[in-house]
């Protein structure tokens, strides 16, 4: 249960619903105990009067005598119907409160689970599957509502209905209270065992749950490339395999269950016999009616459905607690990449220039000092040692061979991971020192992994500032080429793409991306290899609109191609995580590297741009 502790806060917030909802648990059990009462005092005077109906036999009294008995036996039935409407009202009650807290709980559990993840930072969703996080907000959070919910309901009910019946079984007499309720320890025993049982074995079946949700959501992900190769089959019998697995724990945990709930009906129904019996023996020595016989028979049946939940509810919370355990394993999962308590404004100086002489920090708007990278989650070394100072309003360009890192830097400005060594300034103040909302909000960047939602092309490009208006939405996919091929949609704007865009093609999706990034009107713009699905036409296009919408702004441009149209004030060359050349174009080209290397193989191309 040590896991499920964590739910006490919830608890304590709608502590008003649930304090009412074991209040109303009692007044309707209270109701329902009554009932075998009613019946018994019913029972007793049909019994205690038969022989005197039989006395006047064939006098016009027993007429009366028998006349009066109905209207005594429909008084009392009368009242247990009553008992049993103020039972069913309160019981109405009790749902409107537990299960109704229940669901709350639900939504804001779920609700916290969720901005929790959004706060986590990349490694994480590195080093965890989607498939997983998806189950423990989806499989895992429904197992803990079935505790908050329904366990905690029949859970209470049956301590307090078994509370009420023990007492009034007790007032009626001691010897068969016991003698009935003699089994109720095998019981516990039973419950203990397969409860150990159930636990280890609902942790195996939500593990192999999020495998296959992970299988899934990957294969569905790729389904293109899943095609192309024509792997259909193997991937299915893959699934298979694993789906097998699911069923093989699935129905272990199933055998458990359908051993258990028979023995305890077994249980219940010697409860019943020993009832008779015993009760049989105590009405021949005059300590109970017969009416007591009948009344700890309905008692003894109406603890029948309880008794029989106890399996079920231990289930439930043996589950419950394996999913918990599984949430909080992510919620105890605390973001390396965060906000500090005070965030500096943007003209404070996060060190002096002491510290970090590669330049006036004053003037600038990025700097890098001596930033090396390695990745958390795999231990490669991305960068080492990158310095380099880029002022406001000036333009720089990143040029290399794949995997010399360029996206790392990229990565690093909008702090998606924080540097191993070295600082990085923006506006003489250390990224880690900036608000973080309020850092990226400056940014516009448009990643190399181009990543569009399932929903309008006009909401996926109003997704960099919500409040944009349709003219605007409209203005920059101008901007960024991608307007008329657009308004060519069956539904123009309102054209839904698709999960991850799949209905476009990928110079669409970049080009709308471009357009998601810069109608965010930002003071930095960050373009990481955004351009290498468009033709040379459209690229020239948008290198255009690029020339004037970028104009005022600081940007970096991450590429494998060079760029003439567009003016930098410097360029620098990556290999293997380091500069290698750094200048202006004429500079470069005049160094005859790799710069120079490459610019020569696209102007032979014919790919100069």
């Amino acid at each position: 249960m040590q896991h499920l502790y964590f739910l006490n806060k919830y608890f304590f917030k709608y502590r008003r619903r649930f304090l009412l909802g074991i209040l109303f648990i009692f007044i309707s059990n209270y109701f329902q105990a009554l009932q075998p009462q009613m019946i018994r005092q019913a029972l007793d005077l049909v019994v205690e009067n038969i022989a005197l109906y039989r006395m006047y036999d064939g006098f016009e009294v027993q007429t009366q005598v028998f006349s009066h008995f109905g209207r005594v036996l429909l008084y009392f039935g009368i009242v247990v119907l009553v008992l049993a409407l103020l039972m069913g009202f309160f019981l109405f009650l009790v749902r409107q409160t537990i299960i109704v807290m229940s669901r709350l709980i639900e939504y804001d559990l779920r609700k916290e689970i969720f901005q929790h993840y959004e706060t986590l930072h990349l490694a994480f969703y590195k080093k965890n599957a989607t498939g997983d996080l998806m189950a423990r907000v989806m499989e895992d959070v429904s197992k803990v509502r079935m505790y908050i919910g329904p366990a905690i309901l029949y859970g209470i009910n049956l301590a307090s209905l078994f509370t009420l019946v023990i007492i009034s079984m007790v007032r009626v007499n001691v010897t068969l209270t016991l003698w009935s309720l003699l089994p109720l320890p095998i019981l516990s025993l039973s419950i203990y065992y397969v409860s150990s049982l159930i636990n280890r074995n609902s942790t195996k079946i939500q593990q192999q749950l999020s495998r296959l949700t992970s299988i899934s959501q990957e294969v569905f992900s790729g389904i293109r490339v899943v095609k192309s190769y024509v792997q259909e089959a193997p991937m299915g019998q893959y699934f298979k395999e694993e789906s097998q697995a699911y069923m093989d724990k699935s129905l272990k945990l199933a055998r458990v269950d359908s051993l258990f709930h028979p023995t305890m009906l077994v249980l219940i129904g010697l409860s019943t016999i020993i009832t008779v019996y015993v009760g049989g023996l105590e009405v021949a020595k005059g300590n109970v009616t017969t009416g007591n016989i009948a009344e700890f028979i309905i008692y003894v049946n109406m603890l029948t459905w309880p008794v029989t939940s106890l399996g079920w509810i231990s289930s439930l919370i043996q589950q419950a607690a394996a999913s918990q355990k599984r949430i909080n394993e992510f919620l105890g999962t605390a973001s390396e990449i965060v906000s500090p308590q005070s965030a500096v404004s943007r003209q404070q100086s996060a060190v002096s220039s002491q510290q970090f002489p590669h330049t006036a920090i004053e003037s600038s708007a990025i700097i890098f000092n001596n930033v090396s990278f390695t990745y958390p989650d795999t231990g490669i070394v991305s960068l080492c040692n990158i310095s380099f100072e880029l002022k406001a309003g000036q333009k720089l360009a990143i040029i290399g061979r794949t995997g010399c890192g360029k996206s790392t830097i990229a990565d690093l400005l909008v702090r998606l991971y924080d540097v191993t060594e070295g600082q990085i300034l923006v506006d003489g103040v250390d990224v880690r020192q900036h608000n973080l909302a309020a850092l990226r909000q400056r940014i516009g960047y448009v990643p190399q992994d181009v990543f569009l939602f399932s929903d309008t092309v006009s909401n996926n490009v109003r997704f960099g500032r919500p409040c944009a208006s349709q003219e605007e939405v409209e203005l920059f996919t101008k901007h960024a080429a991608i307007y008329e091929e657009i308004a060519g949609l069956p539904e123009g704007f309102e054209t839904v793409v698709g999960e991850r865009g799949v209905t476009l093609s990928g110079g669409q999706k970049q080009r709308v991306s471009i357009a998601r990034a810069l109608i965010k009107r930002p003071d930095i713009v960050l373009l990481d290899d955004c351009l290498s699905a468009v033709d040379v036409n459209t690229e020239k296009r948008i290198l255009g609109y690029l020339a004037n919408d970028i104009a005022d702004k600081t940007a970096i441009i991450i590429t494998h191609r060079i760029y003439s149209l567009l003016e930098f004030d410097k360029i620098i060359v990556l290999d293997d995580g380091r500069i290698v050349e750094e200048g202006t174009h004429s500079e470069l080209l005049g160094n005859r590297g790799y710069y120079w290397e490459q610019y020569e193989k696209q102007r032979v191309e014919g790919l100069e741009v």
